[in-house]
């Protein structure tokens, strides 16, 4: 004679599947409720902020970042173009991939058997920088393409831009368009010329290295990007 199975042995089968899919669901919904709130409300901080704040206080517990917002149009064209030529040509034509690029960088990535570079959008690095870690897995680049397409259904390329350049990282500690040319070049986001801006955009894959290393490639890489600023398209 067969034992009758417990129900209660189902219910806990049933939950171990559930859970963690509610679980998924709940918090990509927490993404899109703060992707609509930041298509109004300025961040007070991001994930990746918050990340080297305590990297830099686990030495110097005083330590602060430095950061000043400034809106879209109090940042010049020249940075908008050049960022846009360095970093996402295609910026106002993808929907927040581009999936051209991203098959170029699985490829790179098979032959070094690693995650060397994710052929990642600026919205791809906003949500990156708004919501995730610096680190770089598969299972990551999926959350970050999931929230790009939230970022792109909910605000404007305009919207995307003017966040991204004023909570991106550019230098140890810090972040934004305004910190940046006050610290390199003594002027404001609104002024900066376009060799300077290009050197901004060039310094942004390793914004860390190139603070301290004024190399030949920056500077080389430098006067290309400025070579392309006339025809990126901006918002």
């Amino acid at each position: 004679m067969s034992r009758a199975r417990k129900p209660g042995g189902r219910r806990w089968i049933k939950w171990l599947v559930i859970g963690p899919l509610l679980a998924i669901v709940l918090l990509q919904l927490y993404f899109f409720l703060m992707v609509c709130w930041y298509a109004r409300v300025n961040p007070d901080t991001t994930s990746m902020q918050r990340q080297q704040l305590a990297e830099l206080r686990s030495k110097n517990p005083n330590a602060k970042l430095v950061q000043q917002w400034v809106p879209y149009a109090a940042i010049s064209d020249n940075l908008k173009r050049a960022v846009v030529a360095s970093e996402d040509a295609n910026f106002t034509d993808h929907d927040g991939v581009d999936w051209d690029a991203l098959e170029k960088a699985y490829t790179r990535n098979n032959k070094k058997h690693k995650v060397v570079g994710g052929g990642s959008t600026i919205t791809q690095q906003l949500a990156k920088n708004l919501f995730l870690s610096g680190s770089r897995n598969y299972l990551r680049k999926g959350q970050e393409m999931i929230i790009a397409f939230m970022l792109e259904t909910v605000m404007t390329k305009e919207r995307i831009l003017e966040i991204y350049l004023n909570v991106v990282e550019m230098g140890r500690g810090r972040f934004g368009a305004e910190a940046a040319a006050r610290y390199y070049f003594n002027t404001t986001a609104a002024r900066l010329t376009p060799a300077q801006a290009a050197q901004l955009a060039v310094m942004l894959p390793n914004p860390r290295f190139y603070d301290k290393h004024k190399t030949n490639y920056l500077a080389r890489r430098t006067s290309l990007i400025q070579r392309r600023m006339s025809s990126a398209e901006l918002p």
